[in-house]
């Protein structure tokens, strides 16, 4: 496959790899993943002909996407912390009210989980006899349960001095309710900015399809896929929008952490 009929392709193929490289370390399948993204990359580079014009757009295509994955991959992860921190809410809520009513706390740790699964290792370290408020801080380096550390001091606090658990726990809720109030308003005016930097970085790109062929023998698609100084500047715009995205929610991630 050779010309620009198979440059696309390629570079199709070659940002996916880059995207399947990008995977978690975490995941279970960050090898085969591996494996699988360097063989696309060999296929999509030997898939190229000789001309640099056609590396060029590999490695502009191979950027962009990886650029998609990892700003998708940031939206992601946000809204799976604010879930996380909900439900730590909701099964503070139901540790409150059940330790209130009279449960031990075993039977109230149980009727939390269905709440919030992520509660499993307090629950495991109650049954066990260890230490709990302990299981309460591991389970907080969790994105978005890091208020578990106030329930795990609550929870301490309660133990040594003889105060009702109940009522400790329900002033942390109750605390937690405001905070996430708070919050809710913060991530309410945040919205705004992310979608006013969303649209601004596409608008170069619905400005390209609108008038591309406005005017008469013009083609902009041609100068920036087909010339050295098209490229770099395709290359270099793209870089300093998925910047100025990057840079927004790195602004707007550090004032949620504060609130």
């Amino acid at each position: 496959m050779t010309g620009w009929a198979g440059v696309l392709p390629a570079a199709v193929l070659a940002g996916l790899a880059a995207a399947l490289c990008l995977r978690p370390a975490s995941s279970t399948s960050r090898r085969p993943a591996v494996a699988v993204a360097l063989v696309m990359l060999v296929w999509a580079v030997g898939s190229l002909s000789p001309d640099p014009r056609h590396l060029l757009v590999l490695v502009v295509t191979s950027a962009a996407l990886s650029g998609g994955v990892l700003l998708v991959r940031r939206r992601r992860q946000r809204l799976a912390a604010r879930r996380r921190a909900g439900q730590l809410l909701e099964a503070c809520g139901v540790l409150a009210s059940e330790l209130t009513a009279g449960q031990p706390p075993g039977a109230a740790l149980h009727r939390a989980q269905r709440v919030w699964p992520g509660l499993a290792p307090v629950l495991r370290s109650h049954d066990l006899g260890a230490d709990v408020p302990d299981a309460w801080r591991f389970v907080s380096r969790k994105a978005g349960a890091h208020d578990a550390l106030l329930v795990a001091a609550a929870w301490q606090v309660s133990h040594r001095s003889g105060v009702g658990l109940g009522d400790a726990l329900g002033r942390v809720a109750a605390g937690l309710r405001a905070s996430g109030a708070t919050r809710r308003v913060v991530e309410s005016e945040l919205a705004s900015a992310r979608a006013t930097a969303r649209l601004l970085a596409a608008l170069p790109v619905l400005a390209l399809l609108v008038g591309g062929g406005a005017v008469p023998g013009s083609s902009p698609w041609g100068f920036l896929l087909g010339t050295p100084i098209g490229l770099a500047c395709l290359g270099v715009g793209l870089g300093l929008g998925f910047a100025g995205l990057w840079w927004i929610e790195s602004i707007a991630d550090d004032v949620e952490r504060r609130c």
